[in-house]
Parts: C-alpha cells; sequence; structure tokens
C-alpha cells in the first residue's frame, strides 16, 4: 500500500516558535491519539531528547521503543532519528556497504555529508517518518502504526525543512535521493498529512505562525490546526480590569484596612500596578487572538501547567486536546 493510498490523516507534523512548547504539544497529541486506541509513533529529529524528557524514561536511541500507554488501550512509541543513523541505513539498503559503510564513518565521510548538504540530510530525517506511515500490516500490530506524530524543526526552518524535493534539486536530479525526495513531498502534500502549529498569545509567536500559514499553504501542504500553548485565565473579570485605569488608591487602602490587613501607599500602589499590568497583557492576548483567528483554521486551547509538566499534567493536555475535537 502506498503512504498516499489513504486519505484520512495519519502524520501530524507538529512546528511552532521556539520556546512555545512544541514537543510538550506533540507529546499531547501523541497522546491524545493513543486514548483513542492507536498505536502511534512519536519521533523527533533535532537530537534534543526531548520526547525522553516529557515522558521521563531514558534516552531514545535508534530503536522505536514504548514510552506510554493511552487510556483507551493505545500506546505510544518514541523514536529519536538521527541523520548520521539515517545515512548509514540508507546506504547499506541501496548499495550494500557493508563493512565500507563503517570506514566512511571512521573518516567522516558520513559526518561530512550530513553537514554539507542538508537538503540531504532532511531527506534522511523525513525519510525515516515517511518508512513508519507507509508500513504495510503485517503479521504482528507492532510493525505498523495508526498514527505518526513528528515533532518538527520550529517555524523558521519548517518550510525548508518540509521542502525537501526543492532542497535536492541541484544536489541529486536524478537516482535514489532524489526518488525518496519526491516520494516524501508526494506524501507531505496529500491528505494524509496535516501541519498543527503551536503558539504563545505574544507578539512573536503569533507573528511567526501566521507567516507558517502562508508558508506551508505556499508549499502546497496542509495546516490542519493552530494550537495556542500555556493559556492562562485571567483571575479579574473585565468590569475589574477596566475599573483600575482611572482607580483611586486611597479608597482601595481604606477598604483594606478596615478589613484588618496592614497596608500602606507603597503595597496598594503596587497592587494598583500590577492589576494594570494585567490588563494590558490581557489586551495584547485579545488583539493576539484575534490575529490567529482571522486566519480561519480550527484553534485548539491548551492550559499553563502551574507545577511543570509532570505525567499528570501531559494527560491534562492531551485530554484538553481531545475534549476539543483536536484528534
Amino acid at each position: 500500500m502506498s503512504p498516499t493510498a489513504s486519505a484520512a490523516p495519519r502524520l501530524h507534523v507538529i512546528s511552532g516558535k521556539g520556546g512555545t512548547g512544541k514537543t510538550t504539544v506533540a507529546a499531547a497529541m501523541a497522546m491524545a491519539l493513543a486514548g483513542e486506541g492507536q498505536r502511534v509513533l512519536l519521533c523527533e529529529v533535532e537530537g534534543r531528547q526531548g520526547i525522553s524528557q516529557a515522558f521521563d524514561v531514558p534516552r531514545l536511541g535508534e530503536e522505536e521503543t514504548k514510552v506510554a500507554r493511552g487510556l483507551g488501550g493505545g500506546e505510544v512509541v518514541g523514536l529519536s532519528v538521527d541523520a548520521k543513523a539515517a545515512l548509514m541505513e540508507y546506504l547499506q539498503l541501496f548499495y550494500k556497504l557493508g563493512r565500507a559503510g563503517g570506514l566512511l564513518e571512521r573518516f567522516g565521510v558520513v559526518d561530512f555529508a550530513t553537514t554539507i548538504a542538508p537538503g540531504v540530510r532532511d531527506v534522511l530525517l523525513i525519510g525515516k517518518v515517511y518508512e513508519a506511515v507507509g508500513r504495510t500490516p503485517g503479521k504482528k500490530r507492532g510493525d505498523t502504526y495508526d498514527a505518526v506524530v513528528l515533532d518538527a524543526p520550529p517555524t523558521g526552518r519548517i518550510g525548508r525543512f518540509l521542502n525537501v524535493n526543492h532542497e535536492v534539486a541541484d544536489l541529486a536530479k536524478v537516482g535514489p535521493v532524489r526518488q525518496q525526495a519526491d516520494s516524501i513531498t508526494e506524501l507531505l502534500r496529500s491528505p494524509q498529512t496535516v501541519v498543527h502549529l503551536v503558539t504563545l498569545l505574544e507578539e512573536m509567536p503569533v507573528q511567526e505562525t501566521l507567516e507558517a500559514v502562508e508558508q506551508i499553504g505556499d508549499l502546497g501542504m496542509r495546516v490542519g490546526s493552530i494550537v495556542v500553548n500555556q493559556v492562562r485565565e485571567s483571575p479579574l473579570s473585565d468590569a475589574a480590569l477596566a475599573q483600575l485605569d482611572d482607580l483611586d488608591p486611597a479608597p482601595l487602602e481604606a477598604h483594606l484596612g478596615e478589613a484588618g490587613l496592614r497596608v500602606g501607599p507603597v503595597l496598594v500602589d503596587g497592587l494598583v500596578q500590577a492589576g494594570r499590568d494585567l490588563g494590558a497583557r490581557v489586551a495584547l492576548e485579545t488583539e493576539e487572538r484575534g490575529a490567529l483567528s482571522a486566519v480561519g483554521l480550527p484553534t485548539y486551547d491548551l492550559p499553563l501547567l502551574p507545577q511543570g509538566l509532570d505525567a499528570g499534567g501531559l494527560r491534562e493536555l492531551a485530554t484538553a486536546l481531545h475534549d476539543q475535537g483536536a484528534v
């Protein structure tokens, strides 16, 4: 079966500006899919071991390793794709180099190839994902996956990373590398693939997200959704925030004193300023959310986890994605 034979999305590419939590969202997406009873492969390609940190498991290597079980009976399998290992596997697959491949690595040829030709490097990295998506069902279910989630490079590099056939055009016009790039591009442009963009309600992440939406569309690929991460609920109502604009702090100081609190002008002024700062942040977030809404894509919110990311927090995020219809 060809990787593009089915119209159902099976490859979920997760990208976002650095610092927005795209690895966390990728892990939550994988857990949400596993909660539906699916067997999910969660891949990373940047060598940061973000998956092992998210699931609190040992460092991932070249082997596909189960990292979590979903509440619905599914499971999440993790894989950290390394360009050097992918090239060695590629050389063995197409050219049967055997021990000669080891000699190439010893003399630095592998490092040279994966560094000097970034387009080829990306073909090798995505090639592992492509292979997993296209596996035909065998006798053992452990050989195949219902869905693949890719923790991709950040939005600043996502266009180049996904545009593999263009990146190798001058390096390989024919041959296995070119054929691989063309096949990967066919998958990425098919209904089987969706790109999800992660952002915060801040100016720079939102701007990069909007630029990535346009860039991915120009590549003939589909943005499935925008995930707004680390959403915080305002502790004050809109009416209360509006009153802070011209609030006289003297009555507030008197009321706090009547309540038995020992306060002075400095503390009260600090409280009022903190409220005004909160109002400015809420106004900025509202403006940025409006910019995101203007592109007309499904948008899902994930809450800020004050306690940090742990197993419970990851399930909370996965549940939020599920309940909002992201999977």
